[in-house]
């Protein structure tokens, strides 16, 4: 089997972030999914509405500052390493931080609260991504619960938190809050314009101008570099953070951390599950490793034994290592054997207006 460019974009990629302007029989091809964005929309429009127009309120938690942090596309902009470097900032400022999450793709209903300076629950009480916030920042609080206000209450009251991040918070308009930071990839920008399940995006593009700040994903390589896709005119008055994304180290299967270069010229099986696989592969190729195989699958996709067997023998059967992310490395049973790529952001503009929407005084950076 050939592995993917290290570009190459999933069908589904392909479909929300093509290229070029589609064509009239690849639109009349999809015309199915569109009617189904069109009763997507419908429905989106009017929760839009009610919140819009005082019909429906949001919740304040007094004493209680929160900051959200979403975005419009599903799946693959980057929200996570954006919450680590937002929840490393205010820990660092002196402040008592949590986040707040549901835990996408858990298998309990149950309300959790953990940080990663104790034992922490399993992948399937928790999900994927609180397991790696708690792992990444030990001293954040973790709240899981669908129930956001009351993860909120509980955080001021019962923990004495000062700040929480409400993590895919966009869209869950029920928590009032101070500040909401929407992440877009600088790359693809808001696809192809199309609402759920014909395009990317989880309400239209006009809800951008709720951002009180947007957080920028760029492969820019110096200050000033022009974006390489332009966001709709209602983004233009929004301020903005440019961050780039790049590897930080590698971490072996027994949790050393390795300098980007480890594993420079070796061939590697990538495995992931992720929204847009192809980002993970074109990382791997900076870091100057050969991809000679490749298992990727749905994002938040639990790994089945069967699976990771599968993987393990094509990896043994070509003498290469497994590498995967962070956050797949979570949904790994113990004993599997896997390099972990790092991920660290590097912020190129826009650092003041981040301080102040942080609420962090004093600090220095452009404008």
């Amino acid at each position: 089997m050939s592995p993917p460019a290290p570009e190459s974009p999933t069908a589904i990629e392909r479909v929300f972030y093509p290229p070029s302007p589609e064509a009239w029989g690849r639109r009349a091809l999809l015309s199915p999914l569109t009617a189904l964005s069109w009763s997507y929309a419908a429905a989106v429009q009017l929760r839009r509405a009610l919140y819009d127009n005082g019909l429906l309120r949001a919740e304040r938690v007094e004493g209680l500052r929160v900051l959200s942090v979403g975005n419009l596309n599903v799946g693959g902009t980057g929200k996570t390493p954006a919450v680590l470097h937002l929840a490393e900032q205010l820990v660092r400022a002196g402040r008592k931080v949590g986040i707040l999450t549901r835990g996408y793709g858990r298998r309990s209903r149950e309300p959790l609260t953990f940080t990663g300076a104790q034992p922490l629950p399993s992948v399937e009480d928790a999900g994927d991504e609180p397991l790696l916030l708690a792992t990444r920042c030990p001293s954040v609080r973790l709240f899981v619960n669908p129930d956001r206000v009351a993860s909120a209450l509980r955080a001021r009251d019962e923990f004495g938190l000062d700040t929480v991040l409400l993590d895919d918070g966009f869209q869950h308009r029920r928590l009032a809050r101070d500040e909401d930071l929407v992440v877009v990839d600088e790359a693809v920008g808001l696809g192809n314009g199309h609402m759920l399940p014909r395009g990317p995006l989880r309400e239209p593009s006009s809800s951008i101008r709720r951002a009180t700040l947007l957080w920028v994903r760029t492969s820019a390589s110096a200050v000033g570099e022009p974006p390489a896709v332009s966001l709709p005119p209602e983004a233009e008055s929004i301020p903005r953070v440019r961050a780039r994304y790049g590897p930080s180290a590698w971490v072996d299967p027994e949790g050393m951390s390795h300098p980007p270069e480890r594993l420079r010229g070796q061939g590697v099986l990538a495995l992931a599950g992720l929204g847009r696989p192809g980002g993970f592969l074109k990382t791997l190729r900076s870091l100057g490793v050969e991809v000679v195989d490749a298992a990727l699958f749905a994002d938040h996709h639990p790994f089945t034994p069967e699976e990771l067997e599968d993987v393990a023998q094509r990896a043994k059967r070509r003498g290469v290592v497994v590498v995967t992310t962070e956050k797949d490395a979570v949904r790994l049973p113990s004993g599997f054997e896997a390099w972990k790529v790092r991920l660290g952001v590097e912020v190129l503009e826009g650092e003041a207006h981040l301080y102040r929407a942080l609420g962090l005084a004093g600090a220095s950076g452009d404008l």
